[in-house]
């Protein structure tokens, strides 16, 4: 499983209430090894992404959001991206806030490499479902 990167911003949107991670609508942006995304972007504009002509839902499915004992857990489930024609090339998948105004970022996952889905082709993004997407203790 890849490591997930925070997005430095994030933590201040968070406490100044631009993310509700429970309600809000979260979606996977997908960048090429040459628009790799970094720690000091913000919002969806920063990031220059691939097209998905030929791409199903990037829409996250939030599985859980709760706190136990003052430790919050983000679940998100597993999403599976299907092509329908050729799609990529694409290393990074960002998560993001379709449902803030200007979309801010939350973090990424680095897969080491390109990679292009031809026709009917699936990718699978595996979130942690022990651990949880984010967990802030």
């Amino acid at each position: 499983m890849a490591t997930f990167n925070k997005v430095n911003s994030f933590v201040e949107a968070l406490s100044e209430k631009v993310h509700n991670l429970g309600s809000d609508t979260l979606t996977i942006a997908l960048c090429a090894a040459a628009n790799a995304p970094t720690a000091s972007n913000t919002v969806l504009a920063n990031l220059t992404q691939i097209s998905y002509t030929n791409l199903s839902s990037r829409a996250v499915t939030t599985t859980s959001s709760a706190q136990t004992s003052g430790t919050y857990k983000l679940v998100l489930a597993d999403l599976v991206l299907t092509a329908s024609g050729s799609v990529g090339p694409f290393r990074y998948a960002v998560l993001y806030n379709d449902t803030a105004a200007s979309d801010e970022l939350i973090g990424w996952v680095d897969y080491g490499s390109d990679i292009t889905l031809a026709n009917g082709e699936t990718f699978t993004l595996d979130f942690d479902g022990s651990a949880g997407a984010i967990t802030i203790a």
